[in-house]
């Protein structure tokens, strides 16, 4: 079961960052950051944020890799952004988990150290030294190997806290369910969406609804549901759809391990495949996969957005 291997938790309660600022995550994603309109990459436009199934593909990859080894040394970039890395020096890496968009590294002194990949962040295990200098964090292992967090554009965060006490990372903490979480049902969904009245599409990156989803698969999921991104209330039966579509296209995700538009790579440098087998997103001015119509993109509260207007009418 994905969730089971995703060791999904329940939101953390009170705690402290030891080491470092708090921090929340990039801001709705760095949404301007990434919008189009500031300079887009062509048909791939915004949404490069790792998004669930990158990170658990990312999380896979590094379990075997680390888990049992104990961390000797490690670094972090002046910026508070990074500089908790080095207060995760002297435990052992029991776990590798995931909640939502964060990579969770369980310690055996009941400690995580927290990482969020940002827009342009990769985890990757090397055994030599390395001069590049877009590293922002790295940890020694005690069997030579060395993690290390590279990221050029300075999005993602490092933060070391006591285990499941994530009151100090709001982001994290405020996090709906995981997708598999067995407590989440179609009416828990339709009663979490009907919270708010901003666009549906909008709810879903706001992570509150359900944890993990981003620009990328939200906008298949509605595609595949038949739903508008922009509606602000969604039925019942449209609730269902939407949950069942948002289960599939994470498991796709997963499956190709993940969607590589620019700079997402696995633990093993490779690249995923899922963008191979996008159906909607980035694929404005083509036509509908279903009916034929061309694909339209927009503009939906700052996030570049494709849909369908023959399959996913606005009513």
């Amino acid at each position: 079961m994905l969730g089971i291997l995703a060791r999904e938790r329940s939101c953390g309660g009170s705690g402290g960052v030891t080491g470092g600022a708090a921090f929340s995550g990039p801001s709705s994603e760095d949404v301007r950051a990434s919008d189009p309109r500031t300079g887009g990459e062509g048909r791939w436009h915004a949404g490069r944020v790792p998004e669930l199934p990158e990170v658990e593909t990312v999380r896979r990859g590094l379990e075997p890799l680390v888990v049992g080894r104990r961390i000797v040394d490690g670094w972090g970039h002046p910026s508070a952004k990074f500089a908790a890395a080095r207060d995760a020096v002297g435990p052992r890496v029991e776990a590798v988990g995931r909640r939502g968009k964060y990579l969770l590294v369980d310690l055996d002194d009941r400690r995580q150290l927290v990482v969020h990949l940002g827009m342009t962040g990769q985890l990757r295990l090397r055994s030599g030294p390395d001069v590049d200098p877009y590293v922002r964090a790295w940890w020694a292992l005690d069997d030579g190997g060395v993690l290390e967090l590279r990221d050029v554009r300075r999005f993602g965060r490092v933060a070391v806290v006591p285990a499941e006490e994530w009151a100090a990372l709001p982001t994290l903490a405020a996090q709906g369910p995981e997708p598999w979480d067995p407590e989440l049902d179609d009416d828990g969904l339709w009663r979490r969406l009907r919270r708010s009245r901003v666009h549906v599409k909008t709810q879903l990156l706001s992570q509150r609804p359900i944890a993990g989803v981003g620009n990328i698969y939200a906008d298949e999921a509605l595609w595949r549901a038949g739903i508008h991104p922009a509606r602000r209330t969604v039925t019942k039966a449209q609730a269902a759809r939407l949950l069942a579509e948002l289960r599939t296209v994470l498991e796709h995700g997963i499956a190709n391990g993940g969607t590589t538009l620019r700079d997402y790579r696995t633990v093993d440098g490779g690249e995923g495949r899922n963008q191979l087998e996008l159906g909607c997103y980035g694929r404005a001015g083509l036509p509908c996969l279903r009916c034929g119509t061309e694909l339209r993109r927009i503009v939906l509260d700052a996030r570049g957005t494709t849909l369908c207007p023959t399959c996913q009418p606005r009513r």
